[in-house]
Formats: C-alpha cells, sequence, structure tokens
C-alpha cells in the first residue's frame, strides 16, 4: 500500500487550519493514489445519492473538493455546472487539472463566505465534516449558498458525528427550519480500513 499513515494522521489530528493545511499540501500530488489503496467509497456513494435529488443541469458546488474526485464523477453523470471550493492550494492546483470545474475557489470555510447567497442550486461536501477538519457550525454558511428548495448532500465520517456535535447541529438547524431532512444513510467511507459514514441530505427551505 502507498499511502503515507502520517500524513493521514496528521490531517486527523491538526488542532488547527494551519497544521491542517500543511498535511493537506504534502498529501496533494499522492492524495487520489493514497485514497484508492484504502478503498475510498465517500465519493461515490454520495453522488449517486445526490443524483436521486439533483439533476444533471443543476448549478453544483462541491465544498472541499480537495483535488477534485468528486467533480470527476459529477462530470461522468453529465453534470456540466460545477464550482470547486477548498481551503487547499494544493490541492486546487491538482482539482484545477481535471478540468471539471468552470472555477475553484480558495475558501476556508470556517469563517463567513465570500460567495454570494442562493447561488446555486445544489452543494455536495465529501471529506470535510470528520476529525481534525471543520465544525457543525459550518453548516449554516453553507445552507447559506443554496437556493431556497436546493439540496446539500454531505459526509460525516462515524465517530464524528456523535463526537463532535454534529449530529445536533443538524437538528437544530431542522427545529429552526433552515432546512429539512430528506435522507440520512449509513454508507462505506473507507473499505480497506472498514471505516464508515452517514451521508445526509437536506432539502434548504
Amino acid at each position: 500500500m502507498n499511502t503515507n499513515k502520517e500524513i493521514l494522521k496528521k490531517v486527523y489530528s491538526a488542532e488547527t487550519t494551519e497544521e491542517l493545511m500543511e498535511a493537506y499540501g504534502a498529501w496533494a500530488k499522492g492524495y487520489d493514489a493514497d485514497l484508492a489503496d484504502f478503498g475510498y467509497r465517500a465519493p461515490s456513494e454520495s453522488v449517486n445519492l445526490f443524483m436521486k435529488y439533483v439533476p444533471a443541469e443543476a448549478k453544483v458546488i462541491d465544498v472541499g473538493c480537495g483535488t477534485g474526485q468528486v467533480g470527476i464523477l459529477l462530470a461522468e453523470q453529465n453534470f456540466a455546472d460545477i464550482d470547486g471550493m477548498d481551503y487547499s492550494k494544493e490541492m486546487l492546483e491538482v482539482a484545477g487539472e481535471k478540468s471539471v470545474y468552470a472555477e475553484l475557489f480558495h475558501t476556508d470555510i470556517t469563517k463567513p463566505l465570500n460567495v454570494k447567497a442562493r447561488k446555486y442550486d445544489a452543494l455536495i461536501c465529501v471529506g470535510t465534516f470528520t476529525y481534525g477538519h471543520v465544525a457543525g457550525d459550518a453548516f449554516e454558511r453553507l445552507a447559506n449558498i443554496v437556493k431556497s428548495g436546493g439540496y446539500i448532500v454531505f459526509t460525516v465520517r462515524e465517530g464524528a458525528y456523535d463526537e463532535l456535535n454534529y449530529r445536533d447541529k443538524m437538528v437544530q438547524m431542522e427545529y429552526n427550519k433552515i432546512w429539512e431532512l430528506k435522507e440520512l444513510v449509513d454508507a462505506v467511507y473507507f473499505k480497506e480500513e472498514e471505516i464508515g459514514c452517514k451521508i445526509a441530505v437536506y432539502r434548504v427551505l
């Protein structure tokens, strides 16, 4: 296996955004091959569910797009209007080489987003809500850039779902009528590591 487990450890144990970006910067070139070794199923599982709710002509934002794995899968399903957003410049460079994104934004989603409100028909976010990454308060920022009636599909890694209070924030936002839950399913995250995740589908109100 080619996976650099030391980099993976740094990614999930990062305590600051700077530490996380340093880890991803070092990993960018080998990221796709390493995750293939791990049996990274979250992108394909998420895109399959995404297509159940979102038509191919939709304007889509891929948040935490990384090297563009989700973008490639969407393009293969005839999605043509896809933007990408990530905080790692190195990852975005690799994503840009795949030529599937209309625009790529270097953005920190732990802070207010410099994106027009209600801009997108749908949003997909895979691998971002997990250990050492982004807290649940980002959910509201993401919901704000999706049109009323649009969909948000995202993964939450098992363990982190409860331990990092993602679930509480998700429920609170539903109570506050920011979004409504359409589906919450268990899925494979890393097949070889036998790690699972939740995939959530919300409709923005």
